[in-house]
């Protein structure tokens, strides 16, 4: 495999991880809030912000790899470009799955919170805005690189 397939191949690894990890982030969250919302429906909005965090990092895992398309080698290229492409891929790929199922984990957490008492869902939203901070820093590492 030349560079340029090594490139691509990070780069689509890095879009299925994200999208996956974000996929389960939100499955657990909107569990979390639909039954929220089934006992009151007037949490919606308090609700809404927290179910829907996880999504970013599918959204990180497809703005990096359209933005490093155009660092793909030509084919037939030696790999080291292609390598460092799939390496800082991988890095967003695994940092952006893992932080988005976390991320939907706490905000699962955060959402039942609400449930109880949501005059304090502003602060709940500062959890999972903590595990956001890392796909957050995969992901300006990984342009820069």
């Amino acid at each position: 495999m030349d560079g340029r397939g090594i490139a691509i191949l990070g780069l689509a690894l890095c879009l299925i991880l994200c999208g996956a990890g974000s996929a389960f982030g939100l499955y657990k969250a909107g569990s979390a809030a639909a039954g929220v919302l089934s006992e009151d429906s007037k949490k919606f909005s308090k609700v809404l912000v927290l179910a829907l965090l996880p999504a970013t990092q599918g959204i990180y895992g497809f703005v990096y790899s359209v933005i490093k398309l155009g660092t793909v080698p030509e084919a037939g290229a030696a790999g080291n470009l292609g390598w460092i492409v799939f390496a800082s891929a991988l890095a967003l790929g695994v940092t952006g799955m893992l932080s988005a199922i976390f991320q939907g984990k706490a905000a699962a957490s955060c959402i039942y919170a609400v449930g109880k008492n949501d005059a304090g869902s502003g602060r709940y939203i500062l959890f999972p805005a903590m595990i956001e901070f890392y796909a957050i820093l995969a992901l300006v590492l990984g342009i820069m690189l």
